[in-house]
């Protein structure tokens, strides 16, 4: 695995319908990401954040089915070079978010890096929500509903066309695993598309090792790596209360360390980035010491 690292923060909550994601990327390099991962032995570069626009400034939404959409696609621009640049510097991103509409970005950015050398890359998206709505199907507008069907090529054509090509993954190179929670015509989006998605039952009745090595073969088969997008709200609020959205009946502590490790051990990962933490309704920022605690498994930490 590549042992330096480009922190790149992303605060920004314009997608969520809740405030306070905005915050998670502070709250994540206070929990002692940077440093935590130099005792890993990692050479750490924390480039900062980009640039956002915040709501009270934006005098017009913009429409009700994908708010703040040019606000969005800009940060998404700007976060996208920022990685593309990483990556060309010899670095694996570490995004921090923000809520999860970034990941347009991420994975924009990792996949103009690899198209431009005539290869692909994989995607495994961790979350409790399949995140696939387009502005027709979403009940909300929230752009955060959206990003992994704009990354696979469905949605406006200011995030899927960004940096001039589409889709930025192939969908068959996809796994959503940990999903519990989905739109009703969301849930055509994610058939059509052909993205495999392994849902929280999947997990109980198979195990988490046994759905981690087939999403990881998934995304890893015929590709250059995989960026990893792992929403917080994939593990149980018992253990992350501070999140975007939380949902009752996600991954335990062991069962989302346990995935952080199996995507360490596939030596497959070219980028990461964690999204959703909300410290507005955390206790004592644990959501984000968590965050820190699994961003460290996927980056080599074990137990002996």
């Amino acid at each position: 695995m590549n042992k330096s690292i480009a922190i790149i923060g992303a605060p920004l909550d314009l997608g969520a319908g809740r405030r306070g994601v905005d915050m998670g990327p502070s709250a994540m390099r206070v929990a002692g990401l940077g440093r935590r991962l130099g005792a890993l032995g990692y050479d750490v570069s924390d480039l900062g954040n980009i640039s956002v626009a915040q709501p009270e400034a934006v005098e017009d939404a913009g429409s009700s089915d994908a708010r703040f959409l040019p606000q969005i696609a800009a940060s998404c621009e700007s976060l996208g070079a920022m990685v593309r640049n990483a990556l060309a510097d010899g670095k694996m991103p570490l995004v921090l978010g923000g809520d999860h509409s970034i990941a347009v970005g991420s994975v924009a950015g990792v996949s103009k890096f690899f198209h431009n050398a005539g290869k692909k890359i994989g995607v495994l998206w961790m979350d409790a929500h399949a995140d696939m709505n387009t502005p027709q199907s979403s009940p909300s507008g929230n752009v955060h509903g959206m990003p992994l069907a704009c990354c696979v090529g469905a949605g406006p054509e200011s995030l899927t066309g960004m940096f001039g090509f589409a889709p930025k993954v192939d969908a068959g190179h996809v796994a959503l695993v940990g999903i519990r929670d989905v739109d009703l015509l969301e849930r055509g989006v994610v058939r059509d598309t052909g993205v495999r998605a392994f849902t929280m039952r999947d997990i109980d009745e198979r195990g988490m090792r046994a759905v981690m090595d087939e999403a990881i073969r998934i995304v890893s088969s015929g590709t250059a790596g995989f960026h990893f997008s792992v929403d917080m709200d994939f593990v149980d609020p018992e253990y992350a209360p501070g999140v975007g959205t939380p949902v009752r009946g996600g991954a335990t502590y062991r069962e989302a360390h346990l995935a952080m490790e199996v995507v360490c051990d596939s030596g497959r990962m070219v980028s990461m980035e964690v999204v959703e933490v909300n410290p507005v309704i955390d206790e004592v920022n644990r959501t984000a010491d968590l965050a820190v605690e699994l961003i460290l498994s996927a980056m080599g930490k074990k137990i002996l």
